[in-house]
């Protein structure tokens, strides 16, 4: 690579070089810096997700005297999912027109404001309103952060990062939920401290991430159209993903109270097992990246739904463990590939706005996915009938994708 030092006002410079961005100050690449910055900020919309998970009983008697308590608290957890599931479609436009690094640091800032302020909020209305904050800011940093590191990163290497970006916020996950029941059982406040830790990742951010480059919309005025043809099929799919992904997440510990487990340590000790399963799936999702979407899809779906079938099934502790390994190991790999199909045909004008597609899609599976299994559970007898009937909906779904042979093509 050139050491040439490039004029970032020059209106003519191009943002890619052989289809990786490269700093308009120095011409240099991003390297492991950049993408650490992004892979540990992309861990905060799991922050939203599940810190506070373990204090909201303790949320509801704080303010058991508010009218509709009963209906605010759960808000108070899965707010920030479905507001990132409504609004990251905006949050992408927004990043293709003002560009990447200007939106993630400003909310970075932001989501450690909104992040803690239920520390000083006396109203449940109002932590509601907060956490509501929470999921804009979210939507903006999980967007920001998946182009980035399509800008930054191409090939094998874009693919490896976006697995990985699936470990990091696996493990992230895993242990904000213990964090937040250690720091809960002083005070149900305590856990929103954990909110700031986005102020040093914005400084980070600062420091170390570069807008790749001068937006095309500056030059013509307007930002090219995105493929709709095209990407109808990966986010139409993305959002089934979305849903079977986080079955397991919502609900094994369902599935091990149904088996007599009620002690909450071997909840947790088989939840982080299939995590453990996630973890290694989208670790080893850059290995198998090279075969493509049309081979990554159908077998992340097809191992998802043969997990999920073997958790409705099984009947003791020991197999919820192996099938939840299994689930999780497919789940894994599913996000990174859905990602990668979704975003291998857009140009770099095209691609926040189609982050913020995919990304919608991915949390409105998440959002409606007890709702699904709720209504299964009670239509069809319980919840090993939903969990058979949504693993043979994975399992068609492999064979629809594969059939369909989908490819993700360079725009370059």
């Amino acid at each position: 690579m050139s050491e040439q030092v490039v004029d970032p006002r020059s209106p003519v410079t191009e943002p890619l070089v052989g289809d990786v961005a490269v700093d308009p100050r120095t011409g240099r690449p991003a390297g492991r810096a950049q993408a650490l910055v992004l892979l540990l900020s992309s861990c905060l919309a799991v922050l939203g997700a599940v810190l506070l998970a373990p204090v909201l009983p303790r949320i509801e008697d704080a303010f058991a005297g508010t009218p509709g308590v009963g209906t605010l608290t759960p808000i108070v957890l899965t707010a920030p999912a479905l507001v990132i599931g409504l609004t990251a479609m905006i949050a992408g436009r927004i990043v293709d027109r003002v560009g990447r690094k200007r939106l993630l640091v400003g909310s970075l800032v932001a989501y450690a404001v909104v992040g803690t302020a239920p520390l000083w909020l006396d109203s449940l209305p109002l932590i509601v309103g907060s956490r509501v904050l929470v999921g804009l800011t979210e939507a903006a940093i999980m967007t920001c952060c998946t182009t980035l590191l399509a800008d930054y990163f191409h090939g094998a290497q874009r693919e490896r990062y976006f697995g990985l970006q699936v470990v990091y916020t696996t493990v992230a996950a895993t242990i904000f939920f213990a964090l937040g029941g250690v720091l809960g059982s002083q005070d149900w406040r305590t856990p929103f401290w954990l909110y700031a830790v986005s102020l040093p990742l914005a400084v980070l951010a600062a420091r170390y991430v570069w807008q790749p480059a001068p937006q095309a919309q500056a030059r013509t005025g307007k930002l090219p159209a995105l493929p709709w043809r095209r990407l109808a099929a990966p986010v139409g799919v993305t959002l089934l993903g979305g849903l079977v992904f986080y079955v397991l997440i919502v609900e094994l510990s369902f599935k091990l109270d149904a088996l007599g487990v009620t002690s909450t340590a071997t909840i947790g000790l088989v939840s982080a097992i299939g995590s453990l399963g996630t973890a290694t799936g989208a670790f080893l999702f850059g290995r198998l990246a090279a075969r493509g979407p049309g081979f990554t899809v159908p077998l992340a779906f097809g191992v998802s739904g043969l997990g999920l079938l073997g958790l409705g099934f099984a009947s003791s502790v020991p197999l919820v463990v192996v099938f939840a390994v299994v689930t999780g190991f497919g789940n894994g790999l599913l996000l990174p590939s859905l990602l990668t199909w979704a975003l291998g045909s857009l140009t770099f004008e095209q691609r926040g706005r189609g982050t913020g597609v995919w990304t919608s899609a991915v949390f409105l599976g998440q959002f409606v996915c007890p709702l699904v299994v709720l209504g299964l559970s009670g239509a069809i007898s319980g919840l090993d009938s939903a969990l058979w009937v949504i693993g043979v909906v994975a399992v068609a779904a492999a064979v629809a994708v594969r059939s369909s042979r989908p490819t993700a093509v360079s725009p370059h």
